[in-house]
């Protein structure tokens, strides 16, 4: 399968405290020859400081003081690295419980998530509970790395013994694609070159894996979604008639002569032309940023959304959404709320807690509904004004939005439509 060496993978990693997550994104990145001399440089003195013979690969992502102090991953921290084959962003997020938080923010655009088990452990509770955070989200792909696989004599057998573990309770999830990868990070056994001690596995590596992983599929090519984003007035010599409605095609395709409609007005046109910035297209697909001109003259603003004529979305008021709340203040259901819907801009309240989910078991805890930092829940949402959605498994972008407080202008929630 030929992959396009400018397409881009978002993966995130996900495990328990000390399981080796930074430890993994900093071989990774040193073997894969993605650290500048003055990074290295200054983790090396680092490292000597902390009294380590060799490099602290840890060191790499974690960036904050405090993690450098106590040795964990508090934040979510991101990394940008290119091999020939492919373009990354990493998500380095906390184990913690109490940073569930960081977790959903740093998943929330994966197309992988890394999940870490420590081989002397195997799988925990925070194993399951960020296996049930990234099915929640609708990650496409898991890559399940049990590591310190030296620690265990890379015993083939320990190993099969967590991979049964693992695949009983995902069996549970919605999950789509699962891998399983024994690893070393700390010795650099199967992240980026094949392992001679693990002999056993014939599979790719971490790196190979995560190159050749197929994620056009992944975004919805069949509904067409183009939230507007601005509206383009040159009003300059070739243009003076020009009006273009500019924004990201959040899913599906649209071609020249297409028949849509702009809701919620519900008007009808055809396209006239999408141009991107230098030259015009015959289609576009997601998640190109274009502009898009009808052959009518229509009212069309900023929120408003484009759609096929013969596939819409859901235009409602009200719904039901998985909420995370990611602020310190407790939320306040009857509470008017700004929420942010792809570009629509509208008013909001929780106008019900129908129940909390435990994300240690997975059980619905329907008597205590007060909703505090960290805490994952089923609510319904009552909006001012009609937003265009789809369900959030079936698009990720527009299945999806935040809550913001109109007195701090902090982002409160976010949300995943049901």
């Amino acid at each position: 399968m030929q992959i396009d060496n400018n397409q881009l993978l978002r993966f995130t990693t996900a495990g328990s405290v000390d399981d080796g997550k930074s430890t993994l994104i900093g071989r990774l990145l040193y073997d894969s020859k993605a650290i500048f001399e003055d990074q290295l440089e200054n983790i090396t003195l680092t490292s000597k400081r902390k009294g380590y013979d060799g490099i602290d690969l840890a060191l790499f992502t974690d960036g904050l003081r405090d993690e450098r102090e106590q040795g964990i991953t508090i934040d979510v921290a991101y990394r940008y690295f290119t091999t020939p084959r492919r373009k990354f962003i990493i998500a380095d997020t906390p184990g913690h419980i109490q940073y569930t938080r960081n977790m959903v923010t740093g998943a929330s655009t994966a197309n992988v998530t890394i999940i870490l088990i420590d081989a002397r452990k195997g799988v925990i509770e925070q194993t399951k509970r960020h296996a049930f955070i990234a099915s929640l989200l609708q990650i496409p792909h898991i890559i399940v790395c049990v590591n310190k696989m030296d620690l265990i004599d890379y015993s083939e057998e320990i190993y099969n013994q967590i991979k049964v573990q693992f695949e009983e309770f995902s069996s549970k999830l919605y999950a789509k694609d699962i891998r399983f990868i024994p690893i070393s990070a700390l010795d650099g056994d199967n992240v980026v070159n094949r392992s001679k001690n693990i002999d056993w596995y014939h599979s790719a590596p971490l790196l190979n894996t995560l190159e050749n992983l197929h994620i056009s599929s992944d975004i919805n090519k069949i509904d067409a979604r183009f939230p507007v984003q601005t509206v383009l007035r040159p009003q300059r010599e070739g243009f003076i008639d020009y009006r273009g409605y500019a924004g990201r095609l959040a899913s599906g395709i649209l071609r020249h002569g297409d028949h849509v409609t702009v809701m919620p007005s519900g008007f009808t046109s055809t396209i006239k032309s999408i141009d991107t910035m230098d030259h015009s297209l015959t289609e576009a697909f997601a998640p190109m940023s274009i502009t898009i001109t009808l052959n009518d003259d229509i009212d069309v603003g900023r929120g408003d959304m484009i759609v096929k004529t013969a596939n819409q979305p859901r235009v409602i008021q009200e719904f039901d959404t998985m909420l995370c709340w990611l602020n310190n203040e407790k939320a306040k259901p009857r509470t008017k709320y700004t929420i942010l819907h792809t570009s629509n801009e509208q008013k909001a309240m929780i106008k019900n807690i129908m129940y909390k989910i435990d994300i240690n078991t997975y059980n619905r805890e329907k008597e205590n509904k007060e909703l505090s930092m960290n805490d994952i829940a089923r609510v319904k949402i009552r909006t001012t004004r009609p937003l265009m959605i789809d369900e959030y498994r079936d698009n990720r972008t527009t299945g999806s939005f935040i809550l913001i407080d109109d007195v701090t202008h902090e982002t409160v929630a976010a949300g995943m439509i049901l």
